[in-house]
Formats: C-alpha cells, sequence, structure tokens
C-alpha cells in the first residue's frame, strides 16, 4: 500500500500529474546534486553562528542577557543588510555578491572568537558580530530564487512547471529547518566536546568554503538581472498590503526562534549542561523536517493564505505546554511535537511571497523575508534573556507563546487580503498554460 502523500494522483492543475516524490527527484535532477549539497552546507554556518555566539558569551559572562544581546546584534546586523543585499543580487548578480560575503563573514565569526578568548568586554564582542551579521550571506534565500530559472527547463509544462516550484520550496523549507537542526547540534556537540569557540571556528571554514563554493556554482549564472527602475517604483511594487502581512508573519516566526533559544539554554544551564541547548533545540527541527517535506503532498485546493492560519494556529496550539516545562526530558518532548508546526507555516510565508512579489524582485522578496525574520530573532533572544534572567526557561518561552499567538492572529486578519492578492498570480498562470498548448 502506497502511503498517502506519495500517490500519484496528487497534483491535477493543468491536466499535468507529479507526485511529490516526481517533483523532488526532477528537481535534483534538474539542479545536480552537487548544488544541493552544496547550497544546504553553505547555510549551515548562520545557524551556528548565532546559537554559538549566545553560548560562547553567555557563558563567558554568565549573564543571559549579555548573550542575547550579543547574538541578538548578529542577527539584528544580518536582517538590516538581507534586504540591501538581495536587492543587489537581483541588480548585479549573486555570484560577486556572495564570494565577498562569505569570505568577510567566515572573517568575522574568527573575529568575535578572538575578542572572546582575550577577555575583551562584551559590548565590543557585540559590536564585532553585529559587523559579522551585516556580512554573512543569505544563502536560503538566494537558493530559493535560484529554483524559478533552473525548472524552467519544464516551462513547456505549465502546471508541471508551477508545481516545480512549489515543490522547490517545500525543499527549501526542510532544508532551513534541517539547517536549524543539525547548526546547533554542531555547536552543542563542538561545545561539549571542546568550547563554544571551537564550534565558531568550524562556522567559520565552513562558510568560506561552502560560501565561495554555492557563489562559484554555475546556477548563480542563471539569474536575469532586471530593467533599471528607480527605488521608489521597486518599492511599490513589492511593499504591498498582503506582502506587509508575510513580513509580519516572519518577524513574529523570528521572535519564536529566538525566544525558544534563549529558553533552552537558560534551562540546560541550570540544569548544569550547557551544551545540550543547542542539541535540545535541535528537536524543534526533526518534526519541522518531516512536515515540511511532506507540505508538497498538500492538494492545491487547500489554499495557502488558509493553510497560513492553520498552521498559525497549530503554532500557538503545541507552543502552549513551554510554559509548563520544568525538565529537559519535558522540553525535548515539547520541543519535537512543536516541531510539527514550524517549516509548514514558514513554508507557505515563503511561498506566498514567491506567488505574489514581482518575478524581477525574488531576490529582495526572500532577503527581505529572512531579514525580518533574523530582526524578530534578534528581539526574540533579547527580550528572552531579560525575563530569563529573572524567572528563568519560564519566562522566555513566555515570549514564544505570546509570539505563536500574534502570528495566529495576524494570518487569520490578513486572510482575505492575501487571498485576493494570489488570485490575479493563478489567473496569469492558466493563460500561460492555455497559450503553451494552443502554440
Amino acid at each position: 500500500m502506497r502511503v498517502w502523500w506519495w500517490e500519484t494522483r496528487e497534483f491535477d492543475l493543468f491536466g499535468a500529474r507529479m507526485s511529490p516524490l516526481t517533483a523532488y527527484r526532477d528537481l535534483f535532477r534538474l539542479a545536480g546534486p552537487g548544488y544541493v549539497a552544496v547550497a544546504f552546507i553553505g547555510r549551515l554556518p548562520l545557524a551556528m553562528s548565532q546559537m554559538g555566539t549566545l553560548l560562547l558569551v553567555a557563558n563567558a559572562t554568565g549573564s543571559y542577557g549579555a548573550g542575547g544581546a550579543t547574538a541578538g546584534s548578529l542577527a539584528l546586523a544580518n536582517a538590516v543588510g538581507a534586504p540591501v543585499a538581495g536587492a543587489v543580487a537581483d541588480r548585479v548578480g549573486q555570484r560577486r555578491l556572495v564570494l565577498a560575503q562569505a569570505l568577510t563573514g567566515a572573517a568575522g565569526l574568527v573575529l568575535i572568537v578572538g575578542l572572546s578568548v582575550q577577555g575583551v568586554p562584551w559590548g565590543w564582542q557585540a559590536l564585532a558580530a553585529g559587523a559579522t551579521g551585516l556580512a554573512m550571506p543569505q544563502i536560503g534565500p538566494l537558493a530559493r530564487v535560484r529554483w524559478r530559472p533552473i525548472a524552467a527547463a519544464r516551462a513547456d509544462e505549465a502546471g508541471d512547471h508551477r508545481r516545480l516550484i512549489d515543490a522547490a520550496f517545500s525543499y527549501e523549507g526542510a532544508a532551513d529547518e534541517a539547517s536549524f537542526v543539525l547548526g546547533p547540534a554542531l555547536v552543542g556537540a563542538g561545545a561539549t566536546l571542546l568550547n563554544p569557540a571551537a564550534a565558531l571556528i568550524f562556522a567559520a571554514a565552513t562558510l568560506a568554503v561552502f560560501g565561495s563554493l554555492f557563489a562559484l556554482d554555475s546556477t548563480a549564472l542563471l539569474m536575469r538581472r532586471p530593467a533599471t527602475r528607480s527605488a521608489t517604483a521597486v518599492v511599490g511594487r513589492l511593499l504591498t498590503p498582503a506582502f506587509l502581512a508575510l513580513v509580519g508573519a516572519q518577524a513574529l516566526i523570528g521572535v519564536f526562534f529566538g525566544s525558544i533559544q534563549t529558553g533552552t539554554t537558560a534551562l540546560a544551564r541550570s540544569e548544569g549542561v550547557l551544551g545540550a541547548a543547542g542539541l535540545l533545540h535541535a528537536l524543534l527541527g526533526v518534526g519541522s523536517v518531516i512536515a515540511g517535506i511532506a507540505v508538497a503532498s498538500l492538494p492545491p485546493r487547500f489554499a495557502f493564505p488558509t493553510r497560513l492560519v492553520v498552521f498559525a494556529a497549530g503554532l500557538a496550539v503545541l507552543s502552549a505546554p513551554l510554559l509548563a516545562v520544568g525538565s529537559l526530558g519535558a522540553l525535548a518532548v515539547t520541543l519535537s511535537v512543536l516541531g510539527f508546526a514550524v517549516a509548514p507555516f514558514m513554508i507557505t510565508t515563503f511561498t506566498l511571497a514567491e506567488r505574489i512579489s514581482p518575478a524581477d524582485r525574488s531576490g529582495t522578496a526572500m532577503t527581505l523575508l529572512a531579514g525580518v525574520t533574523g530582526l524578530g530573532w534578534a528581539v526574540g533572544a533579547a527580550v528572552a534573556g531579560q525575563f530569563a534572567d529573572v524567572s528563568g526557561q519560564r519566562g522566555a518561552f513566555a515570549v514564544t507563546f505570546t509570539a505563536a499567538v500574534l502570528a495566529f492572529a495576524l494570518a487569520a486578519a490578513s486572510r482575505r487580503v492575501l487571498l485576493t492578492a494570489d488570485h490575479p498570480r493563478q489567473d496569469r498562470l492558466v493563460e500561460h498554460a492555455r497559450t503553451a498548448s494552443s502554440a
């Protein structure tokens, strides 16, 4: 008996029939396994750097506030720089930009470690973390942008093409979540076996090597540069009410992530096993990866704006038990279950953004969403750090639950405007399919 999410009856828009398994197989065949591996490994250092910086500074100073503020500085600067980098990539291409960022970001991580080892006050470490975050490349969002031209090899079948792109975004969401599993796990293992400094040095080496390989991959040359437009015209075309709703949703999921990492760190340190923080946080991504891969099996009639509401409700319901967690075992179970709502929410947000934003501004759109996620992470880590200093992990997890409830409220309130924004894109796809079939 076949498992239901792999059934080939799944997709019938425009008469095309493609199962999720077939879509993933075709994606990897078109891009090549080397590119898929490089794009995945290249995004690990960003996840490692945030958790690693938090552990490094918190362990050295004994203050969650200092650790959260320093890690938040890196995330905040990365958030500010992300949409700027995306706009530059849209304008001049990804190759030169990502190569420069990968090498500069790697040097910045080494600098943070050096300052910590020398006992420099944490304020200077936070300043260095901010400069590093500004330089770190947004490999995950930029990889999303590359899937459109990669999938264009199947453009003769419009429904097939649309399904390939949707499957690509499901894969990228799962890949992002897997990076946030493996990244903190590597940091936790490094902190346990050696120290947080060693973990950050490893992140720097990974970024220098695989960030450069991602920049130099031939897929970077597939991106077409848009015609010159004024900054006002670009902003007006991109920052619609529907897109701003997605920006808010990603900012809240960033708060969700930042506060969970801080709460997990607080509980692990109180139990005397600080290095377990990364391993525990990785459990959040296990269910998230599984759910993210399965998202490609959802039927097209399950509209993306409706999915956003459903998955946001899941975040709110499944994060409530965090308020009662008092042991590492209970936290492990709670995070494992909570993960099943995380990737579907983020995949839906990014997919909607791709569907409603101008095609020639995909890089700006994707990096802007990633940037506000980092901004939310910075706010969540800093605020939760202050609460954790006063009331331990429960104070930090209260921030997590609040962010999830607000995400549900925003998704519900913006559902209608998102449905309206998504319909014209569907109409264009139908017209494209009809034109292709009649040609």
